[in-house]
């Protein structure tokens, strides 16, 4: 008994609940199947977001900043449904499940999107002129199919998002030595995973929307998803399960209706109470003192007294307290990323519209509008590339450590995201200066799509430095029972930013348009001035900045050691 025993894993169990063999479950290759179904995401949802404008705008008919909205809006939405996704899982349904209804749902979102673009009925009759303005719009009956079909796809997007990463790391065991060397060996296989999918997408899907029709692309992405749930079911005695721990959200508000209710106790070290494992105990610390209250001990904390069992929402910890600080200091970070995202949200948007009218043919071959972001991708293989290669090794040479803090990648994330706006807005000048030189603007302007690459690249390099960044920030600085929500804190920046860029582009349309102008976002960009527009990204982007380097230097880690010194504190957060 003590034998088999030795061989459990001791935080896991197996698909019956009993405990997971070490021999039977868990290991590369159940992760391996995991890792299948990341790729079928990626595939689908880039796919779709990277060329949905287009469609929108030369099928659908609608206005350029309404179709750039919708896809933004899209985006989203899907990033910001990953914190449904992760409580669930956390909570309910465990991280399996989870995946696999998340990925039905997905599955069923994407073969409706090829059922609407392939049925006449659900789109409006062609147009005969490039002019987007003089053509009949969707109706509201069309418009809503699609919609359906694509917040399905946000909704699977966002549930199976937030666990698959977490699922595939339940399957390695980082109390083994040889499981944990195996678990930093799926970090990197997962990252590339996620490069591979995005980089089909916009290549080969891309070509077969723009080439054989939406539908047949769409249809393919169905079908992958399928696959891959049936191959992800087919692992499920292999599978290593851990155990749902309830979601770290109450803890947070117990903590702040503990230190609310307990607003005019004195506050007296003596009197803090701590009930947690020594192993796991977090010293106080003196940021955000106003929550220490939550840990005072005073009369009525306990369900009765002399009874060991305490009131959760009377008396919490001094470590439950620093963990909800320890998130709480994650905030100022996480709120100065966001406009990173806005500007990403650019590239699979206006840029991708500023593409499909400039010339595009390379070697007799046209390249699809959408596949310019094969570059925004490229850029992040290369950067990942020369940042593992050349800048890590140098950086342990001479400054003892290997390569830049994470906070420093943030940094470089949004100076480079900065730099590319800027860049941007100088080529656009200049394709608007063409378009403004021909007497009438054909669909596709005597210009290179090649200009382009700039743009496209200083903003993938600066997202190879600055997701990297924030998911080992919000990571490593997070406690340990709160990486799940963590994780999804930082998938909400994604979210907010493209949230922000549809309000930006609202905003910029209705105060810069006026009866006899359309502003700098026309419904045409050939007829507008979307080189202002990018200039304010840039503006907004390094203004941002130095707002990051004040809350970077603000940032305090928290403390390995008790404070054995500290006395009565200020009661102002």
């Amino acid at each position: 008994m003590e034998g088999k025993l030795g061989w459990a894993v001791a935080d896991a169990v197996d698909y019956q609940g009993g405990p997971a063999d070490r021999a039977k479950t868990g290991g590369w290759v159940p992760a391996a199947l995991i890792l299948g179904i990341e790729i079928c995401e990626r595939l689908s949802t880039m796919g779709i977001a990277v060329n949905l404008v287009t469609y929108l705008s030369g099928t659908m008919h609608l206005p350029s900043a309404e179709a750039a909205n919708t896809v933004t809006d899209f985006m989203g939405t899907s990033f910001l449904l990953c914190l449904l996704g992760g409580f669930l899982a956390d909570s309910f349904l465990g991280r399996f499940k989870t995946i696999v209804i998340f990925a039905l749902i997905q599955t069923l979102g994407t073969l409706m999107l090829a059922v609407s673009t392939k049925l006449p009925e659900l789109r409006p009759p062609p147009c005969k002129t490039h002019l987007t303005h003089l053509c009949e719009h969707a109706n509201g009956f069309q418009m809503g199919i699609l919609y359906l079909a694509l917040y399905l796809i946000a909704l699977g997007t966002g549930g199976l998002k937030s666990s698959v990463s977490g699922f595939g790391t339940d399957q390695f065991d980082e109390s083994d030595p040889k499981e944990k060397a195996q678990m930093s060996y799926f970090f990197n296989r997962f990252f590339f995973f996620i490069s591979t999918g995005t980089l089909m997408a916009v290549t080969v899907l891309i070509y077969v929307q723009d080439e054989v029709g939406r539908s047949w692309a769409y249809g393919i992405c169905s079908i992958s998803m399928f696959i891959a749930i049936v191959i992800l079911v087919s692992g499920t005695k292999r599978y290593r399960y851990k155990k749902s721990t309830g979601s770290p959200i109450v803890q947070i508000f117990q903590v702040i209706f503990a230190a609310i209710k307990k607003r005019n106790v004195q506050f007296r070290v003596e009197l803090l109470y701590d009930d947690s494992p020594e192993a796991s105990k977090i010293p106080n610390s003196h940021q955000f003192r106003c929550l220490d209250k939550a840990a005072v001990v005073v009369e009525g904390d306990f369900e009765k007294y002399g009874c060991p069992a305490r009131n959760p929402w009377k008396l919490c910890s001094v470590t439950q307290v620093e963990e909800v600080k320890m998130m709480i200091k994650l905030l100022p970070v996480w709120a100065t990323t966001i406009i990173f995202w806005t500007t990403y949200a650019q590239m699979i948007t206006f840029s991708v519209e500023q593409a499909g009218t400039m010339e595009r043919t390379f070697s007799g071959f046209q390249i699809p509008a959408g596949s310019l972001t094969v570059f925004f991708v490229a850029a992040i293989l290369i950067t990942l590339g020369v940042y593992d290669r050349l800048i890590m090794p140098v950086w342990m040479k001479y400054k003892g450590r290997p390569g830049f803090s994470c906070l420093q990648k943030i940094g470089i994330g949004l100076v480079l995201s900065a730099i590319g706006m800027a860049a941007a807005a100088v080529v656009e000048k200049k394709r608007l200066s063409v378009a403004n030189s021909l007497p009438n603007v054909p669909p596709t302007l005597p210009i290179s799509v090649f200009y382009l690459i700039p743009q496209f690249f200083l903003v993938g390099a600066g997202e190879a430095f600055i997701y990297t960044g924030q998911l080992d920030f919000f990571i490593t600085q997070s406690p340990k029972g709160m990486k799940t929500m963590s994780t999804g804190l930082f998938l909400t920046t994604l979210s907010l930013g493209f949230f922000v860029s549809s309000f930006l582009v609202s905003v910029v349309k209705k105060v810069t348009g006026n009866g006899s102008s359309q502003g700098w976002l026309a419904d045409n960009i050939n007829y507008g001035r979307l080189d202002c527009f990018y200039g304010l990204l840039a503006i907004l982007s390094f203004i941002d900045f130095v707002f990051y380097l004040v809350c970077a230097m603000w940032y305090e880690p928290q403390k390995p050691k008790v404070n054995t010194a500290a006395t009565n504190g200020d009661d102002k957060c």
